[in-house]
């Protein structure tokens, strides 16, 4: 069910490091930054169905086009459409003019730079930075992703001159997004990761009911864009241990420590990266080879409070290494923050026993043994996507693009005024 090309691509060491998407040979039609990798093929038809059916409509791909009132796709794409609308109204009407950088500008300044601010966000004329002026720049900021704080510095300034066009292209690349994604109709329980916001939602009956936010894969190592089926689940997980770390922290603190070190912390070690390697004696490694980066090692650590994987894995099998899993603190203070992406790509948990009620309804007990399986009666697929523009009551927010994948986008958008341009 795997596609022959990932398999053929990723190496044992790649997959525990999680390496980010881009370097991995891919099917041709993968579209990266915007298409999902079906890991299992039989989760997609629904999506292939609903894009021929929208071709033989005659509907353009990229075009922010409301195909939603005539095809069923999922909510996320209406109302990013509604958005698009606001967005346009609000902002794409105003002069599209170039400011030039120079001392930030605030309430109370004054000069020939505030009147050209003014003109650019639709105020009438004047050199003033008044009440009305620090309101709709507090405004621009909330929904282009910077501190709305007011103080017109450079980085509002480069937003400002990247024109209307530039995050309507934006909101259409994560349109296109949404339509890979199930749509209302389909009433079946699945889960969908967005590792733009970081954050969990379950879906019932083409309804979210539940949702948490979770710890994704830094700009290094980035949570791919995937669905694959969560098949089973494993308690009591060990932890396979990254080789950066067993290389930068195990190996570093065995030569200056011993073998100790790695009875101490219930570290085993393997004889390959393989489902059946077999415990080998921590003597016969070579751990200045390791810490040289010279020898390859693999670790792992026992069930336990120290352990990475806290008391339970959601097994989405993949050939990228990726899956959803536990915590050992339950008031990790970082899912309460806005830097929560940080992981090696895998998606932590913030509430790992809700997710696992919701999927089995009532909890499995463990049998005190590691690494046990326990099978999902009905698997429930997982979509992985990246948001980086979401609805709001007002039109939408823009967010960070933590992993870089919009910019080779935007060429591929065909905003209204495009034709005409090419045909003047």
């Amino acid at each position: 069910m795997i596609f022959a090309a990932l398999a053929a691509a990723v190496s044992a060491p790649a997959l525990a490091q999680h390496q980010p998407i881009e370097p991995v040979a891919l099917p041709p039609s993968i579209e990266q930054g915007v298409d999902l990798i079906y890991i299992d093929p039989e989760i997609k038809p629904e999506v292939d169905r609903r894009n021929a059916l929208l071709k033989s409509f005659g509907f353009q791909d990229w075009t922010g086009a409301p195909i939603d009132l005539f095809v069923p796709v999922n909510d996320m794409y209406t109302e990013l459409r509604r958005g698009l609308m606001k967005y346009k109204q609000r902002w794409g009407s105003l002069p599209q003019m170039q400011l030039p950088e120079g001392p930030s500008m605030k309430l109370g300044s004054t000069d020939s730079r505030v009147a050209a601010l003014r003109q650019r966000l639709g105020l009438s004329a004047g050199d003033k930075f008044d009440a009305a002026l620090d309101k709709v720049v507090r405004e621009y900021q909330a929904a282009h992703g910077l501190t709305s704080d007011g103080i017109v510095g450079n980085g509002t300034i480069k937003s400002l001159n990247l024109g209307a066009d530039h995050y309507e292209r934006l909101i259409i690349v994560n349109m296109e997004r949404a339509r890979r994604l199930p749509s209302t109709d389909d009433k079946s329980r699945y889960v969908l990761v967005d590792a733009g916001a970081a954050k969990l939602y379950m879906y019932e009956g083409g309804k979210v009911v539940d949702s948490m936010n979770v710890i994704v894969g830094d700009a290094d190592r980035q949570t791919p864009m995937m669905a694959a089926e969560l098949r089973y689940v494993q308690l009591n997980p060990y932890w396979n241990v990254p080789p950066d770390l067993s290389r930068t922290i195990v190996a570093k603190a065995v030569l200056k420590q011993g073998l100790s070190y790695l009875t101490e912390r219930d570290y085993q070690v393997l004889s390959d990266w393989t489902d059946d390697a077999t415990l080998i004696d921590p003597a016969t490694v070579d751990w200045q080879g390791v810490y040289d980066g010279k020898v390859d090692v693999r670790l792992r650590r026992g069930p336990g409070p120290w352990n990475s994987m806290g008391n339970i894995k959601f097994m989405i099998p993949n050939d990228f290494g990726i899956y959803l899993h536990d915590i050992p603190d339950p008031e990790e203070p970082m899912f309460k923050t806005d830097n929560r992406w940080i992981s090696n790509g895998c998606i932590r948990l913030q509430d790992a026993s809700r997710l696992e009620k919701w999927v089995f309804g009532k909890m499995p007990k463990p049998d005190g043994q590691p690494d046990e399986r326990v099978d999902v009666p009905d698997p429930v697929p997982v979509y992985i996507t990246y948001f980086t523009v979401a609805p709001s009551k007002d039109g939408v927010v823009f967010r960070p693009d933590r992993y870089g994948r919009d910019e080779k986008l935007l060429a591929r958008v065909k905003l209204d005024g495009d034709a005409q341009s090419a045909s003047n």
